[in-house]
């Protein structure tokens, strides 16, 4: 069957964001070690003292390990969904749980390019799609683990979103660029007008950069809605989680997902989103 056929493009991207997904796990994981590392070893060096010495760590050496037993996992172990079913959620060598969290992001990456397949076809707008998906679910599960969005993927996203509209892929060049300049500006007009009023910082700096890529990708035209649904969501989960006790008043709550997942809305019903968005008002 031709791979512009679409339910085999379906399937296929579908699968490969099965693997994706499985890659990401390991982004969500170490990036942000790696970048604690590379302040370490900066302030070391401005404190003119020893570096700190690590074990060699990368994105792709060395290989996957239990972090109770330091069991590698090896490549049949590793099969997105299901070596963990097969497992039953738990590791080989010392039988202790394995997070859930890495099927659901698997799952997760998996049924959103399925859906890219579905949304965008055989074409550019379909790659840029599974591009833009990986980052944001990436950037999501960091900003819940650590509260930090790295540049290492919102910077190049920004990027990405302009060159994949110098032909109009997902909205003309000219939004693209002006989403890009109010996207960030707007949430660093809020940061700066909220530590005036309060003295506290109401969010980070990588929140003004993702929305900053949301904007490159989807113009500047799907920010108010992006920048609405993300925020009202987010209060809706900061009250629930503040209600059943289990995050205090004075705890922060990352933003970044909320972005992420408002933007992954825009990205697959942003027209619809739009007219929504503008009829009410």
């Amino acid at each position: 069957m031709p791979i512009n056929d679409p339910a085999t493009l379906i399937v296929a991207c579908a699968v490969f964001g099965l693997l994706i997904g499985s890659f990401l796990n390991v982004v969500i994981h170490r990036l942000p070690i790696m970048m604690e590392r590379d302040w370490q070893a900066q302030c070391a060096e401005y404190a003119g003292a020893p570096a700190p010495v690590f074990e060699p760590l990368s994105l792709v050496s060395p290989r996957s390990r239990c972090p109770h037993c330091g069991h590698s996992v090896s490549a049949l172990e590793n099969i997105p969904i299901l070596s963990y079913l097969i497992l039953r959620g738990r590791c080989k060598g010392c039988g202790r749980a394995i997070s859930p969290r890495y099927p659901l992001v698997e799952a997760l990456t998996g049924l959103l390019f399925g859906l890219a397949a579905w949304r965008f076809g055989f074409s550019l707008a379909s790659i840029g799609a599974l591009l833009f998906i990986a980052a944001a679910i990436a950037l999501t599960f960091i900003d819940f683990d650590r509260q930090l969005l790295p540049d290492d993927i919102t910077l190049p996203l920004v990027w990405a979103g302009l060159l994949f509209n110098l032909d109009a892929t997902f909205a003309p060049l000219s939004q693209a660029v002006i989403g890009a300049a109010a996207g960030y500006l707007s949430l660093w007009s809020v940061y700066w007008l909220f530590k005036l009023a309060t003295g506290k910082e109401g969010m980070g700096y990588g929140d003004f950069k993702l929305l900053a890529a949301i904007g490159a990708w989807l113009g500047w035209q799907m920010l108010p809605a992006v920048i609405l649904l993300s925020s009202f969501v987010g209060a809706v989960v900061g009250i629930i989680l503040i209600v059943l006790a289990r995050h205090g008043r004075n705890v922060p709550i990352p933003f970044g997902p909320y972005l992420a997942a408002a933007g992954l809305i825009a990205l697959f019903w942003g027209k619809q989103l739009n007219q929504t968005y503008l009829g009410l008002i």
